[in-house]
């Protein structure tokens, strides 16, 4: 109910009138049965604004640290982020993450739809970086289709580190379903996993018109948080 509520009544209002939203290709996505949207990640918005445009409900993987919060702040997220829902994952490590990858193919399994973000957090510039494997994992598993989905200037409408959003025009790209029925059976093979999740990146890429970097966006992030070491005497 709160989905909706918020979809139609509470956020989806405010949303369009801020990005004045299109959305292309949305004869892609199926109207029934179950699909992975891999989409890049510029900004916050990006959970937003793809859930407005597309008629069916979408099922996301979320950062933990929305579900463990304290105070009043923390219970309004993880009330907030629970109604729309948004599944908690673990990013510390790949062990940490199969329990969401776990409900994520349980969703999937059920006919849902569920929005992935094979960058594994928002870009910190703009730019496409590097995807994870769980994605391709959880594709492999279930069989389904994984649909490419490009998110254009959310991070404009919602810049990294702001609260108030800024009028940007917004735009979803759709892509046509990626079908890897080919690998069957693979399943656990870490190069085919790598294979799957290059091809979606690369796809995103085309898509998204953005430019690609080989290496983790988390990496990035770890490395200009760590204070540098003093210059040698």
């Amino acid at each position: 109910m709160w989905y909706y509520t918020f979809k139609y009544v509470l956020l989806g209002p405010i949303l369009r009138v801020l990005g004045r939203p299109k959305i292309e290709g949305l004869e892609n996505i199926p109207e029934r049965g179950p699909a992975i949207l891999a989409s890049n990640h510029l900004a916050v918005m990006d959970s937003f604004y793809l859930p407005l445009m597309v008629r069916r409900r979408i099922y996301f993987l979320a950062k933990s640290e929305y579900f463990t919060g304290t105070g009043a702040k923390g219970a309004f997220q993880r009330w907030f982020f629970s109604a729309v829902g948004q599944i908690p994952i673990d990013r510390s490590g790949a062990e940490a993450a199969a329990g969401a990858l776990t409900a994520a193919r349980r969703q999937l399994e059920a006919g849902k739809l569920m929005g992935m973000y094979p960058e594994g957090t928002r870009s910190p510039d703009g730019r496409l970086y590097k995807g994870k494997t769980g994605l391709a994992r959880v594709a492999l598993d279930t069989g389904v289709p994984v649909i490419p989905v490009a998110m254009i200037n959310t991070e404009k409408l919602n810049p990294p580190g702001t609260v108030i959003p800024r009028p940007a025009r917004i735009v979803v790209k759709i892509g046509k379903p990626l079908d890897f029925a080919r690998y069957e059976g693979m399943q656990g093979n870490r190069f085919i996993e790598r294979a799957i999740t290059d091809e979606i990146m690369y796809e995103l890429m085309q898509l998204s018109g953005q430019q690609y970097v080989d290496i983790y966006a988390a990496s990035l992030k770890n490395k200009r948080a760590t204070p540098a070491e003093p210059a040698a005497a």
